[in-house]
């Protein structure tokens, strides 16, 4: 600072001994030296101003894959993917050869269709299979028996004589003791189905869109922003996020008998990944995220199956 004012003092009484001409230029040489230095100015080639946050990276939608592949983005699971392709998440993990279906790897390429000679997955039929009848006199053991007249031979004796003749023979049986009763068996218990026992509705409003009805694949509930969203059977949370395209925030649910239920447009989700929730447990509250308007998109899904979910939940008075 004292550098800068003497060179300040000796500039302006230099300006007093230069010519007229010179003037100008020794005022503005000294101006310059008696302004303080300061910071320069520092410009941010980004666009943003200081202090802001960076733009966050939109959410990598997952769309139904049309060359048969996937190539797994960070956030995705197996079960989004195959909900995304209307498959069961058994097959891509079987027809990939997945130690198991809760580890991808973001870059990994996934075969969303069977190789040659795989074996298709079927659901299988929840109803036990009929047990075979108990040998009895009216259920033959073998081969059919022939009904007409056969010849029969009998011992020669009073007893065969009066079959072929019509005679009747008096003679006295001996005792043959009977057996005991055998007590009935009791039936064998049904066993498990492993289904879901009951069905809760998802949410309170009114019911919009239909299962079908123009291509929808589960029902709509139109409500109030932020209204509970319930799990409607107890599972386990198998997929918490965006990147579906068309649902916004969504929710899928895994269920015993390999059921999926999938809550979409909410508003916020207050569960996570792994999770295990119950039957009636709040897990989301209601918006329009991805949606026209506030409602809560609703499916039930079986093997990848989209299936009515009217035909599960139980009827509204």
């Amino acid at each position: 600072m004292q550098t800068a004012a003497r060179s300040c003092a000796i500039g302006m009484a230099a300006a007093g001994r230069a010519p007229v001409a010179w003037l100008g230029l020794l005022l503005l040489l000294g101006l310059a030296a008696c302004t303080s230095p300061g910071p320069a100015p520092v410009s941010d080639r980004s666009g943003r101003t200081a202090g802001s946050e960076a733009p966050r990276p939109a959410t990598q939608q997952i769309a139904p894959s049309a060359n048969g592949l996937h190539t797994v983005q960070r956030g995705e699971t197996l079960y989004a993917i195959a909900f995304a392709n209307g498959l069961d998440h058994r097959e891509i993990a079987i027809w990939n050869r997945l130690e198991s279906a809760d580890r991808i790897l973001v870059g990994q390429v996934l075969r969303l269709a069977p190789p040659p000679g795989a074996v298709e997955i079927r659901p299988l039929d929840d109803e036990p299979a009929p047990s075979a009848r108990p040998l009895d006199e009216t259920t033959p053991a073998g081969p059919p028996v022939l009904r007409e007249p056969q010849a029969v031979l009998l011992a020669y004796s009073e007893a065969g004589w009066a079959q072929v003749s019509g005679a009747q023979v008096t003679t006295v049986a001996p005792a043959v003791a009977r057996p005991a009763p055998v007590a009935a068996m009791p039936p064998p218990a049904p066993a498990a189905s492993g289904l879901v026992d009951s069905w809760l509705w998802p949410a309170e409003g009114t019911l919009a869109g239909h299962f079908g009805a123009a291509g929808g694949k589960g029902i709509d509930i139109v409500g109030k922003r932020n209204a509970p969203v319930i799990a409607v059977a107890p599972g386990k949370v198998v997929y918490s996020g965006s990147g579906l395209r068309g649902y916004g925030r969504l929710l899928i649910v895994k269920h015993a008998g390999e059921f999926l239920s999938a809550y979409a447009h909410n508003e916020s989700i207050l569960v996570k990944e792994g999770d295990t929730v119950a039957a009636g447990q709040k897990i989301a509250l209601m918006g329009d995220s991805d949606a026209d308007r506030v409602k809560l998109h609703f499916e039930i899904r079986r093997y990848g199956k989209p299936l009515d979910p009217l035909i599960y939940l139980p009827e509204r008075s």
